[in-house]
């Protein structure tokens, strides 16, 4: 199984989804992100009508990414030099996943704390990693089509996506436009939020729709998810500081 945390987001987004990006930046460049998505329950209870009721599904898992190095290192050492240096930096990512039908609870959260911003890797291709590992996939099977980096240099900060995958953009879109003109009539949630903390004032951002705390040092920016999706690049950030 491939490209294990996008093919959950479109299945997810057919469902109705809210993804969170958190960023917690210290004023020595140190900080922690974490990327939470959760399940809108109402909306899937529409798109699943009876069925709702009758699911049964329990999941509640907790790992950094590092266990599953040491866990699977027979596997992990067949890996090429490039391709284990890509895992190492997901070591300090911790995955918690909870699917719980009698909870009514779907959420995944990836938390990475770090010294420096520009050390974190993409979170998003967590799990796909950590399925690599523990089931012995290559990497030149997956299909991720974005890559995401961040800077920060005291004064400015940047949230950097690139395509990397035209193809796999263009896939995104048809399945995306096939679900809107099955399930348009149908309210569903689907947001995608990134909400920054800075230690000093922000003094200008580079996106009109931002939305800035009272005390100007948080940002706070949301986007329909299937947007992102078809345009990853749309939520491309500079922020400066006072």
């Amino acid at each position: 199984m491939k490209n294990y945390f996008f093919s959950f987001l479109l299945a997810i987004l057919f469902t109705s989804c809210q993804v969170t990006e958190t960023i917690n930046l210290n004023e020595d460049g140190s900080g922690t992100i974490e990327a939470i998505q959760l399940r809108d329950e109402h909306s899937y209870m529409l798109l699943m009508g009876e069925k709702y009721s009758k699911e049964d599904k329990f999941q509640d898992t907790t790992y950094v990414f590092r266990d599953y190095i040491t866990k699977y290192n027979e596997t992990f050492l067949k890996y090429t030099q490039p391709e284990q240096q890509l895992f190492q930096k997901y070591a300090n990512a911790k995955v918690h996943a909870k699917k719980s039908s009698f909870d009514k609870e779907f959420k995944t959260s990836i938390t990475f704390p770090f010294t420096k911003i520009d050390v974190v890797p993409n979170l998003y291709n967590t799990e796909d990693y950590a399925n690599d590992l523990e089931n012995n996939y290559a990497l030149t099977a997956e299909s991720h089509f974005f890559d995401l980096k961040y800077s920060f240099d005291g004064t400015t900060f940047k949230r950097i996506v690139k395509v990397i995958n035209e193809a796999e953009i263009e896939k995104n879109k048809r399945q995306i436009n096939n679900f809107k003109s099955k399930f348009n009539i149908l309210n569903f949630t689907q947001t995608y939020a990134l909400k920054y903390n800075f230690p000093r004032k922000i003094k200008s951002v580079s996106n009109s729709a931002a939305i800035l705390s009272s005390d100007k040092k948080t940002v706070t920016l949301t986007f329909q998810l299937s947007d992102c999706l078809e345009n990853p690049e749309s939520t491309n950030l500079e922020v400066v500081l006072e």
